[in-house]
C-alpha cells in the first residue's frame, strides 16, 4: 500500500464525521422551521452535500429524526422523573406540563415528535411510554387525593394534550409579533432552547426546576389555588407581563401581553381547571386571543400554512 494510500482513509473519515454533523446541524434547523415532513432534499442542500450522502448517513427519515432529537427528547424523561418524585402531585403534574409546553413552543420538529407517531424513532417510543407511565402516576395520587374527577382517565389527559398540543406553533406564530409572524425556531424565550435542547448545551438535562420559574408553575397551578384574590386597581409588573403571570395577589392589566412562546398558557390552564373537582376561580393567565389572532391561528393550523422557508420576504 503506498503512502498516498495510507493518507486517504484517515482524510475519508474525517469527511465523513463532518458530512453527519453538516446533516445533523442542517436537518435540526429545517425540522424546526418546517416540521418532520420538511423534504430530505432541502436538508442536503441546506448541509451542502448531496442526497446520496444523506442516504449513506441515514438510510430512514427514522433514523435522521432520531439522531437529531434524542439527547432533547431524553430532557423530557428526566422532567417526568423528577414530577413523579414532588411531594405535592398537582404541583408535579403542573411543573413537567411546563417543560413539555415549552418544548412544544421551542420549534415544529419537537413538535410533531411529542404530539404525533413517528414508527420507527426508538427514543421516541421511549419517550411516549414513559409520559404516559407519569401522567398516570400523577393522576392515580390526584384521584386518591380527591383533586381530580374520578372518572378522569389517563387516555382522556394525553388525548387533550396531544390536540391541544398540536397547536401550540399556530399558536405561537400567531401571536409572536402584532399583526405578523415570525419563524418559530427564533421565538423561544432566552434560555429555552439551550435548556430543552441537549443539543445546544452538550450534557444539559431538563427539569421542571430549570425551565418553569417559581410565578410560572404558580401560574398553571391557578386551579390548586382556590383563594386567589384579585384587585382591580393592581396591575402586573413589567416582569411578570413579560411571561403573562403574576405575582400572588394581583391581576393581570387588560393592556398586559405574552411573549409568544407563553401564549399556550391560558388554554392549557383551562384545560388542566377542567379535570379538578373544585377549579378555582382566579385569573386566566396570559391575554385572551384577539379575532385577528384566532383567525390566524386557524390559518396557520391548516394544510395550506405557509413554510418559513416560503414567506415572501417582509411577510
Amino acid at each position: 500500500m503506498t503512502v498516498g494510500a495510507r493518507d486517504g482513509a484517515p482524510r475519508q473519515r474525517r469527511d465523513a464525521r463532518r458530512n453527519r454533523e453538516l446533516l445533523l446541524e442542517a436537518a435540526h434547523e429545517v425540522f424546526t422551521e418546517q416540521g418532520l415532513d420538511a423534504p430530505l432534499d432541502v436538508i442536503a442542500r441546506r448541509a451542502g452535500v448531496g442526497n446520496a450522502t444523506l442516504y449513506r448517513h441515514f438510510p430512514t427519515r427514522a433514523a435522521l429524526v432520531d439522531a437529531v432529537f434524542r439527547d432533547s427528547l431524553t430532557g423530557t424523561m428526566d422532567a417526568g422523573e423528577q414530577a413523579r418524585r414532588a411531594p405535592d402531585a398537582w404541583a408535579g403534574l403542573t411543573a413537567y406540563l411546563e417543560v413539555v409546553f415549552r418544548t412544544l413552543a421551542a420549534d415544529r420538529g419537537s413538535n410533531d415528535l411529542m404530539t404525533t407517531h413517528l414508527r420507527g424513532v426508538e427514543s421516541l417510543e421511549a419517550v411516549h411510554e414513559h409520559n404516559r407511565r407519569t401522567v398516570d402516576a400523577l393522576l392515580s395520587r390526584l384521584r386518591d387525593e380527591g383533586t381530580v374527577r374520578a372518572d378522569v382517565t389517563t387516555e382522556d389527559v394525553l388525548f387533550g394534550l396531544a390536540a391541544l398540543g398540536r397547536a401550540v406553533p399556530a399558536l405561537t406564530a400567531a401571536t409572536a409579533t402584532p399583526g405578523g409572524r415570525v419563524t418559530l425556531g427564533a421565538t423561544a424565550a432566552p434560555g429555552a432552547r439551550a435548556t430543552l435542547d441537549a443539543r445546544a448545551t452538550p450534557g444539559a438535562t431538563t427539569s421542571p426546576d430549570a425551565t418553569a420559574s417559581p410565578d410560572a408553575r404558580a401560574t398553571l397551578a391557578t386551579a390548586a389555588s382556590p383563594d386567589t384574590t384579585t384587585s382591580p386597581d393592581t396591575t402586573t409588573s413589567p416582569d411578570a407581563a413579560a411571561t403573562g403571570t403574576a405575582p400572588p395577589g394581583t391581576t393581570t392589566s387588560p393592556d398586559a401581553t405574552a411573549t409568544a412562546p407563553d401564549a399556550w398558557r391560558r388554554p392549557l390552564a383551562l384545560f388542566l381547571a377542567g379535570l379538578r373537582t373544585a377549579p378555582a376561580a382566579g385569573p386566566l393567565p396570559a391575554p385572551a386571543l384577539t379575532a385577528a389572532e384566532l383567525g390566524e391561528v386557524l390559518r396557520e393550523l391548516g394544510p395550506h400554512r405557509t413554510r418559513a422557508g416560503d414567506r415572501e420576504p417582509g411577510a
